[in-house]
């Protein structure tokens, strides 16, 4: 397997939200890289909710409902939501 091949686009994750307390420890303001090969320090919980986005994203393709180098994605842990704000690098 590549571990970073040149055409994965490399990510920038941004907590921009936290409703109650991140189990894994987030703040708002928290930045740090996020890949397909590195959950960032995420909670197992939210990457895998995020990572057919991150996928997406990571390797060039975009939503209709979204610019093809930001995404918005909430933790689906309703009590305790962060908000993260992915952009390419």
């Amino acid at each position: 397997m590549a571990v970073n091949p040149s055409f994965i686009k490399p990510l920038k994750a941004k907590i921009i939200t936290v409703k109650g307390t991140c189990n894994a420890g987030h703040r708002t303001g928290d930045t740090f890289s996020i890949s397909c090969y590195d959950s960032g320090g995420l909670c197992g919980f939210f990457y895998h909710d995020l990572f057919p986005s991150l996928s997406v994203m990571q390797f060039g393709g975009k939503y209709p409902w979204s610019s093809a180098d930001e995404l918005v994605w909430e933790c689906p842990d309703r009590r305790n939501a962060v908000t993260v704000k992915l952009t390419q690098e």
